[in-house]
C-alpha cells in the first residue's frame, strides 16, 4: 500500500462554499493510484470540509442560509468574540459539520455520486487562505 500527502490552498473571498473536487482529484492523478482511499481534512477552527450538491447552486446558498439562521452572529449569549462577531459562530458551524472526508477511489477516481461535490465551507465574512491537507491510500 502507497501512502501519499499533499495539501491545497484555497483562498476564501469570505462565507461559502468553494469546490475543491476537481483540485483533490488531480492529486489523486499525479500520484497514479488506482484503488484506495483519499482523505480531504482542514487545517482550521471556522470552516469544514463538506460533500454537498455541486450541480444547482441554489442548493448550496440554501445551506448557506440555513447556518446563517440556525447560529446568527452577535447573539448575546456568546462571550468568546476575539476575532469578532462572527468568531464563535464560525466555530459552532465547523463543529456542526466536519473538518474531513473520506471518499473511496476506485480505477483511478473518488466514487463521489452523480450530483456530489466537496466543498471547503467558509464561515468567516472575511478572505482567508485556508490549508487543506489530502492523504491517498492505497494501490
Amino acid at each position: 500500500m502507497r501512502i501519499h500527502h499533499d495539501q491545497l490552498e484555497v483562498r476564501t473571498t469570505g462565507k461559502g462554499t468553494y469546490e475543491i473536487t476537481d483540485a483533490v482529484q488531480a492529486k489523486i492523478d499525479k500520484r497514479g493510484l488506482r484503488n484506495g482511499t483519499v482523505t480531504v481534512f482542514v487545517q482550521h477552527t471556522s470552516c469544514s470540509v463538506i460533500i454537498m450538491e455541486n450541480a444547482d447552486p441554489t442548493a448550496r446558498h440554501d445551506l448557506e442560509e440555513f447556518f446563517n439562521r440556525l447560529v446568527p452572529e452577535d447573539a448575546d449569549y456568546f462571550t468568546h468574540g476575539s476575532e469578532g462577531s462572527d468568531d464563535m459562530p464560525s466555530h459552532i458551524r465547523m463543529a456542526l459539520t466536519r473538518t474531513s472526508e473520506t471518499v473511496p477511489i476506485i480505477n483511478g477516481k473518488m466514487q463521489l455520486g452523480t450530483w456530489q461535490g466537496i466543498f471547503l465551507f467558509e464561515h468567516r465574512r472575511a478572505p482567508h487562505r485556508r490549508k487543506v491537507s489530502i492523504t491517498i491510500m492505497g494501490e
